[in-house]
């Protein structure tokens, strides 16, 4: 039992101080990018670096198994080197048993990230989603879904206008019973349009079957309401923005995953990226196990059997691989090419049987 809490102890520091030196690096990097986007000159230095430590989270929760890779390479070459690991088989402990703590810590973590992580790279992430478009385009844009229909607002100089709809296609290019609200500058109302369908196209919103109502004060709304055939509606928006808008699933919380599904079913979205992502991030904890298996499989040896290099190489190549399966597995479960339980689960589970397979072959245990 010492000798679990032992590898425990080690394979948890060896990962907080991997984590540590990659959040410094990707800090950097991530400062560095900030400075050079096209709103940095109208922005001052405080804001880049909110804007990097609010992005950082959601690189550093990407490059997770990465981290978890480089922490097991870390524990067993210095366990190698200090013939740690030669004692530890000299006691009569096999490479599996040796791996049980590692294997247990990688666990928790991952239970941990999914847990207690994921709320807080959901919430950095849509914080720095939101100014990033305030600072591009000065007015900013937003979108919400809910039981009560789809929410948007675009803003200009010009003003706010905030956008109701009951349901929508698939991609958000077209809106059914459609309300518009336009607010001034100063954020009092002074128009609302009611319509069947507005379609988004490159000159804005193009409505079908619509009733404008000026809000000013002193004026009668209904009689001075207007009918219109088409209109058109100038906008800030692209698709490309809504569909980002509500496409990242990392910006929502798993807790507020499956709801948040829901409502996109209703609303008439495709839902299907996003419960990828949610059993993705159930399965992640296997998936770290993997990667810990897999880089153990080559760096559980004596560093005097030579070749050290080569398997620290071949384990993290590997590692990348895996992850790269995974990755694309994940967007043939988003395009509906693979079911989705199949592109979230078999993955990790192929990664940890590959790796048993390696462990198995490797050792003499």
């Amino acid at each position: 039992m010492i000798l679990h809490l032992y590898f425990a102890r080690r394979f948890a520091m060896s990962f907080l101080l991997i984590t540590a030196v990659l959040f410094i690096l990707v800090a950097l990097t991530g400062l560095l990018e900030e400075t050079r986007r096209s709103f940095a000159d109208t922005v001052t230095f405080r804001d880049l670096v909110t804007l990097t430590l609010l992005d950082t989270p959601q690189k550093i929760n990407l490059i997770l198994p990465l981290n978890m890779v480089l922490a097991t390479v870390v524990l067993f070459l210095s366990m190698a080197r200090s013939s740690e690991m030669v004692i530890t088989r000299a006691s009569g402990r096999s490479a599996l048993h040796t791996l049980v703590s590692p294997v247990v810590v990688a666990f928790i973590i991952g239970l941990m990230v999914v847990g207690m992580f994921n709320p807080i790279v959901a919430a950095t992430s849509k914080r720095y989603e939101q100014l990033s478009d305030q600072f591009a385009s000065g007015g900013g844009s937003a979108l919400s879904i809910s039981d009560e229909g789809l929410w948007l607002r675009q803003g200009t100089s010009e003003g706010q206008t905030v956008i109701r709809a009951w349901r929508s296609n698939n991609d958000g290019s077209v809106l059914y019973d459609v309300t518009f609200i336009s607010y001034a500058p100063d954020g009092g109302p002074i128009r609302r349009i009611e319509a069947n369908s507005a379609a988004l196209g490159p000159e804005g919103w193009k409505l079908k079957d619509a009733k404008s109502w000026p809000l000013e004060t002193g004026v009668n709304s209904e009689g001075n309401a207007q009918r219109y055939a088409t209109l058109t509606i100038p906008s800030t928006l692209t698709l490309d923005r809504i569909r980002d808008s509500f496409g990242k699933a990392g910006a929502i919380s798993i807790y507020n995953l499956p709801t948040f599904i829901r409502q996109l079913e209703m609303s008439g979205f495709s839902p299907r990226r996003h419960k990828v992502w949610l059993q993705s991030e159930l399965a992640r904890p296997l998936f770290l196990i993997a990667m810990v298996l897999v880089a153990s499989a080559f760096t559980m040896r004596h560093t005097r059997s030579g070749g050290t290099g080569v398997a620290v190489l071949t384990a993290v190549l590997l590692g990348f691989g895996l992850y790269f399966i995974r990755s694309f597995a994940q967007i043939l479960g988003e395009n509906g090419q693979i079911p989705v339980l199949l592109a979230a689960w078999a993955p990790p589970v192929a990664a940890i049987m590959l790796a048993m397979g390696l462990l198995l072959h490797r050792e003499d245990g």
